[in-house]
């Protein structure tokens, strides 16, 4: 008879260190097998087959499965239908249950639930854990037990909720910053289970190698510390650039949050955003397809096919837009100041809909995460919750002015500007601003007359 084990699968959580899954999988009585399933239906829809992101998930597989084969284990990968590699799974291995991360995004949902089903008609138990973000959707909520909508009242009651899990009221040794040191129960060969299996190569996938540089998970205190004073100015190295490790948990959000509350609050904030939004696209999940506040959905966008190609490749006549996307272009990165410069240029200047902006930084930004992304699309476009008011058109000249004063990180992407080469604004700001205004009234009040 086939030995029983248990199958922890890897999904948006790709390391052995604080995992909470794999740690809560490694202190059950069986073995455990892990698996990573390269997903064809997510993979499928990616446009470009040099895709960075792809590679980079690729080259994390290739290390967790070097480590664990190292330490007597086995690293299952599969490539296709999660649904379909399931049914096959439980015929090949005498599976007890099956231990994972849970992952919030409505795609996995659905797939989760299907495959819960799948299991409990062969008795196996799914287990999923807390350990993308610090709280789950329904930890932080009103007194009413309705979700907040605002961020402000909603991080006040989070850092309420993590200093009241502590034993000192501090930030330090709270119960939801805790690790779950797995990497040490990894060491304790006796919890693996054995399967030799090759890995599947980015050729064998439809894919190509990118060559793109990746951020590294080391990240210096002072960046963290300095955060506050340095996180607005693109020209400067004064933000982690995690946000690649966090989208694909190759780093631990608990330790990070556990960092960032001791050194500097301002950078605890923006982890808190990604709890916020992940909640948001849990409770409210047609902001996918639609903006959270319906009377925005009357807003007459322009569209323009030509201007937003001009917006895509940095030929705006704006400098610091044009820098900011030749920089997310040529990177796969775009400094976050920039990126709220260049989404209200879309969205109010260009009058172009927040979901072709929200589309391209999905198909461009390494650290791509449907939450965050669109949830900063919605508050650019001021049809989010905490939205930037519709008639806040940020002026690029005054943003340049204000956070490029030297021109450093417009020389560095756009070596052009000043010369003849360089083009001419595409739109005039005062004009463009006007007419911003006037079409978001009209729409607005278009909905007024509609409810």
């Amino acid at each position: 008879m086939k030995e029983s084990i248990n199958i922890f699968w890897f999904r948006r959580d790709l390391r052995l260190n604080d995992n909470a899954g794999l740690f809560n999988a490694l202190n059950s009585e069986h073995k455990v097998l892990c698996l990573f399933i390269f997903d064809k239906k997510i993979l499928g829809k990616l446009e470009d087959k040099d895709d960075p992101r792809v590679t980079f998930i690729h080259r994390e597989i290739k290390d967790l499965k070097k480590n664990l084969e190292k330490k007597g284990g086995g690293f299952l990968t599969k490539y296709g239908n999660p649904f379909e590699v399931w049914k096959k799974l439980i015929e090949t291995f005498n599976v007890n249950s099956v231990y994972t991360n849970r992952d919030y995004e409505p795609y996995a949902i659905t797939r989760d639930a299907k495959i819960k089903s799948l299991l409990k008609k062969k008795d196996i138990v799914f287990f999923d854990f807390k350990d993308h973000v610090i709280f789950d959707n329904d930890e932080v909520l009103k007194k009413d037990q309705t979700p907040y909508t605002v961020f402000t009242p909603y991080s006040k009651i989070w850092k309420a909720k993590v200093i009241s899990g502590s034993k000192n009221n501090t930030y330090k040794n709270s119960f939801y910053f805790k690790s779950y040191p797995s990497e040490e129960r990894v060491e304790d060969k006796a919890n693996l289970f054995a399967h030799k299996s090759k890995l599947i190569t980015l050729k064998e996938m439809g894919f190509e190698e990118s060559s793109l540089d990746f951020p590294s998970k080391e990240v210096k205190r002072g960046i963290v510390k300095n955060y506050t004073e340095t996180r607005n100015f693109p020209a400067q190295n004064g933000t982690s650039k995690l946000g690649l490790h966090y989208r694909f948990g190759t780093i631990s959000i608990r330790e990070k949050a556990r960092l960032a509350s001791t050194l500097n609050e301002t950078y605890l904030n923006e982890l808190i955003w990604r709890d916020f939004y992940s909640m948001i696209l849990s409770k409210f999940p047609h902001v996918v397809d639609g903006p959270f506040r319906a009377k925005y959905s009357f807003i007459e966008w322009r569209n323009n096919e030509s201007e937003y190609k001009s917006w895509q490749e940095g030929k705006t006549g704006y400098p610091i837009v044009d820098a900011g996307m030749r920089e997310l272009n040529e990177t796969g990165y775009m400094h976050n100041r920039v990126r709220m410069v260049v989404a209200s240029f879309l969205t109010k200047h260009l009058l172009i809909d927040w979901k072709w902006g929200e589309a391209y930084f999905a198909r461009k930004l390494l650290d791509f995460d449907l939450a965050s992304n669109n949830g900063g699309w919605q508050w650019a476009a001021g049809c989010g919750t905490d939205a930037a008011p519709y008639f806040r058109i940020f002026n690029p000249y005054t943003q340049q002015q204000k956070f490029d004063k030297e021109l450093i990180y417009v020389k560095k992407w756009v070596p052009e500007f000043g010369s003849d080469t360089y083009p001419e604004p595409i739109v005039d700001h005062k004009d463009a601003r006007a007419r911003c205004l006037e079409t978001y009234k009209k729409g607005l009040e278009m909905a007024e007359k509609m409810a």
